[in-house]
């Protein structure tokens, strides 16, 4: 589902590192000897213990078989195998693919919902900030990203690493933020465009507070923080899947966009609001994006394309609804015409909008839900809003 093109390598020698002797020993003239027997292969293939219950999410642990890994200075069998305890694995939604197999990509995907990490706690790691700061943060990026017209993975990519990144840091003072969210992009970019930006020109948007060489000095900084570890789902990249599952036709061509580029970018305004907000890291990704997908559709299509039940995702769904009346009220996001952008790939631009102030007004409306046991927007909250309940707006 991604366009990257390009990714980011780190080779690391250690030259003190002794290597081991080997003897060689010559064949007896006249004696042919045995073929060697070949290394196995390192083979990944997982298993999912118990069965998943009938319609429904089962207690699982995800295993990944072992593989068999021959050590050339003892000539030992190692075995590897890695356990992911009070994982809920969810049966794949996924199509049956020529490509690979569907159950082995979704069990992927959530794995790597475990493996990348972010929490909405870490401003408490940094007392000079404050929540609003990194909103205004974000706001720029997306600002910038519609100016280099980057794509929409590439400015939540750059989200994703600014706010994992943080939480690796300590006292960050609120004048390395830009620094350190230009750079994010930088490297965003680097991994998901095919053209992207030069080096001079996210160091130009800074309006001379970055040059260059501190943005290379960061990146470094970041990218060994994050242990190189660029590859997340980000929240986009799930809402892509959720509605290309949902609008998938007999043929089942899982990577040939079939949905309606006008219901994506509605549903795409409305997370990029939500991201803003930094309650928005109490949710895993995925949780995220099929909030949204509910609010705009229908409960019974995000079970269907995410296999998500009502009690993991009725928090999120609580938690968004300021933000889907905010987007309401506002006016129909139209499509934009892209300089050497194809009509069919339009969609997937980052975009730009007074996102600020859409905020602030979410955020008076979750004030005024504040002591209120059951808001009610469209659709209903408290019990999964059926098909049947959706306004002709969504």
């Amino acid at each position: 589902m991604s366009r990257r093109s390009g990714r980011l390598t780190l080779q690391q020698k250690d030259e003190n590192t002794e290597v081991p002797k080997v003897k060689h020993f010559r064949r007896k003239p006249g004696k042919s000897g045995k073929k060697r027997a070949e290394l196995p292969k390192k083979k990944h293939s997982y298993e999912i213990q118990n069965l998943w219950s009938e319609g429904g999410v089962g207690p699982c642990v995800l295993l990944e078989t072992p593989y068999k890994e021959v050590e050339s200075t003892n000539n030992l069998s190692a075995f590897k195998h890695f356990r992911f305890k009070n994982l809920f694995v969810k049966p794949s939604p996924l199509p049956r693919v020529s490509w690979a197999s569907s159950d082995d990509v979704w069990i992927k995907m959530l794995n790597k919902e475990l493996k990348y990490v972010h929490d909405n706690s870490f401003m408490e790691r940094h007392p000079s900030l404050q929540p609003n700061m990194r909103s205004i943060l974000l706001d720029w990026l997306m600002e910038v990203s519609e100016v280099y017209t980057l794509h929409r993975e590439t400015f939540y990519l750059a989200q994703d690493f600014f706010d994992r990144f943080m939480l690796t840091q300590k006292d960050v003072q609120k004048t390395r933020l830009q620094l350190i969210g230009i750079t994010c992009l930088f490297i965003a970019s680097k991994i998901e465009e095919i053209y992207p930006p030069k080096l001079h020109e996210f160091a130009y948007v800074t309006d001379g507070a970055c040059d260059e060489e501190e943005i290379l000095e960061m990146e470094l900084i970041i990218l060994k923080d994050l242990n190189w570890d660029l590859s997340p789902e980000t929240v986009i990249s799930w809402l892509k899947l959720y509605i290309q599952v949902a609008s998938l036709k007999d043929d089942h061509n899982l990577l040939l966009p079939q949905f309606s580029q006008e219901i994506f970018l509605r549903m795409t305004q409305l997370l990029d609001l939500c991201i803003l907000d930094i309650n928005s890291l109490k949710f895993q990704y995925g949780v995220l994006a099929a909030a949204a997908f509910c609010h705009l559709t229908s409960f019974e299509d995000v079970q269907k394309v995410s296999g998500l039940t009502w009690d993991n995702m009725a928090d999120c769904v609580a938690w968004m609804v300021p933000f889907v009346r905010t987007v309401q009220q506002c006016a129909e996001i139209q499509l934009k015409d892209f300089r050497k952008v194809s009509p069919e790939d339009r969609h997937n631009i980052q975009t730009h909008t007074d996102y600020l102030a859409m905020l602030s007004d979410a955020h008076l409306k979750q004030q005024e839900n504040e002591g209120h046991l059951s808001p009610l927007p469209a659709g209903g909250i408290l019990t999964p809003p059926k098909s049947t309940e959706k306004t002709a707006t969504h």
